[in-house]
């Protein structure tokens, strides 16, 4: 939207300054005396001089038979500068030093030449003529297109964007349809079978996890399930999971850490036994920030040690840039910075194809659907198959916990939360903010068959603090759980340095 100032306003603003009396400019003006006499009232770029050179005695006896302008309307509507129509760039309404048709006034001062009009071949206007000068975007070369035109191009980019996103979720749509249709020819009868587990296994319960706890947020109504262990008192440490997990993922570093931390292992918004909204847009990363946030106040802690794994480190990443404060220390695991993903994904075909998840989430109620075919054979092979699952040197999940995410993924409606999750993440990103000014640790598997391990090396540049890198070979995606020893110490030793630096 373009604001134009209305007839006879740019006279109405010259008699205005005629009233007032200023000392005499210097033969050759500069924005250093400009601004010394004229201060905030003077604008930047050319019109500089313009305000600092005598105007024409014509011009000012015509306007001085006028009278003084009210300040409001001399200064355009409400008060404001108008909005130059050729440039971003704020000039007083009607144009500072402007003739009567809109071209700028260039007579020069005593001893100064006039500027010479564009496409003059160098031509010098003789002092006290109006000097006329081309509007529109083509006034200068590099001029900046108007409004119109960059709206045009923002709506052609973010139309390009989403025909990216919905082409390649048909994409993976209509590849897991043909593996339906082929899971059909073959078995038929065991396509659709679908068990809901109704009692959780022993594991779930197990006392040396810590205590089963729930809280309910104020501002948002929803009530949170957490496992906690350690004392109360103790520095708080937050463990944020990922896709498709919950709280038991982190049970090797619930009985670890417990000694020094109170450890709370949270099941984020839409999981296990935390409220899930039905609304996708309460799945929204902003909401996801609020919540840590809140849960943190709710604890009666104003800061913790973040740890987040997969779509949980997404969420350490931004709580830590956007609550600092909050964060004394962060450890993501196998995630890298939000804006080295999104950039590197749209540069990558490689990791284009790898994260074609996010894409055929965008999708309502087949990938919830393509979750249960065969008794949840996907969830199965996600953490037991060659391909993705934990390796053979790793820490291999054993019967009774394949158990304990069947039981919690095969309640009715128990995969839509956590698929909303994904939903609206096309919709928030890019970052606007990116710096992260707290020590990181970054622990990544080398086997790791959703994210390149090329992303881990750049996440480097957005961290302005104390920064450690650690990939492990043998590891695969799921690293707290594959490599638990390995992983525990390597916490342990960041944590140590870091108290020792402190108190240096």
């Amino acid at each position: 939207m373009t604001f134009r100032a209305r007839p006879g306003v740019w006279r109405l603003w010259r008699s205005a300054q005629v009233t007032q009396p200023r000392p005499a400019a210097p033969e050759t003006a500069s924005p250093r005396f400009t601004e010394k006499y004229l201060g905030s009232r003077a604008p930047r770029g050319r019109a500089l001089r313009s305000w600092a050179r005598p105007r024409p005695q014509r011009r000012r006896s015509r306007d001085a038979a006028r009278g003084p302008a009210s300040p409001g309307r001399a200064a355009g509507r409400g008060g404001r500068p108008a909005l130059c129509p050729c440039r971003d760039r704020a000039v007083p309404a009607g144009g500072a030093g402007r003739g009567p048709r809109g071209g700028r006034a260039s007579a020069a001062a005593p001893g100064a030449s006039a500027r010479a009009a564009p496409g003059g071949g160098g031509a010098r206007a003789p002092p006290g003529r109006q000097v006329r000068r081309r509007r529109g975007p083509m006034a200068r070369p590099g001029a900046a297109c108007p409004p119109p035109a960059r709206r045009v191009m923002v709506a052609a980019r973010a139309l390009l964007f989403w025909a990216l996103v919905y082409s390649y979720c048909g994409v993976c749509a209509c590849i897991a349809g043909l593996r339906l249709l082929w899971s059909i020819g073959r078995r038929p009868g065991e396509t659709f079978r679908w068990v809901v587990r109704e009692n959780p296994p022993a594991c779930l319960n197990d006392p040396s996890l810590g205590t089963h706890c729930y809280v309910r947020i104020k501002d948002s109504g929803l009530r949170f399930h957490y496992v906690a262990a350690g004392e109360r008192g103790k520095p708080l440490m937050l463990l944020l999971h990922g896709f498709p997990e919950f709280w038991y993922s982190w049970r090797h570093q619930l009985r670890e850490f417990k000694s020094e931390y109170r450890v709370v292992a949270l099941d984020l918004r839409g999981y296990g036994e935390t409220d899930a909204p039905s609304h996708k847009e309460s799945y929204k990363l902003d909401c996801l920030i609020a919540d840590i946030k809140d849960i943190l106040e709710s604890l009666g802690y104003n800061k913790c040690v973040l740890i987040g794994h997969d779509w949980g480190g997404m969420i350490a990443w931004l709580v830590a840039i956007c609550y600092p404060e909050m964060v004394t220390k962060l450890i993501v695991v196998n995630f890298p910075h939000p804006s080295v993903f999104t950039e590197y994904i749209l540069r990558h075909p490689s990791q284009l194809i790898k994260s074609g998840y996010y894409f055929f989430f965008q999708m309502p109620w087949f990938p919830e659907f393509m979750f249960t075919l065969n008794d949840f054979k996907v969830l199965k092979s996600l953490f037991t198959s060659q391909a993705t699952g934990i390796g053979r040197k790793g820490c291999r999940l054993t019967a009774e916990d394949i158990e304990a995410y069947l039981y919690v993924f095969s309640q009715p409606g128990a995969l839509t939360g956590p698929i909303n999750h994904y939903r609206t993440i096309f919709s928030c990103l890019p970052l606007q903010h990116h710096e992260v000014i707290m020590p990181t640790l970054l622990l990544w598997g080398e086997r790791d068959a959703f994210m390149e391990v090329e992303m881990a090396e750049i996440t480097r540049i957005y961290v302005k603090n104390h920064f450690r890198l650690t990939i492990l070979s043998e590891a695969s995606h799921w690293l707290q759980q594959d490599q638990p020893d390995i992983v525990n110490k390597l916490i342990w030793t960041f944590l140590k340095e870091e108290t020792k630096r402190k108190r240096e």
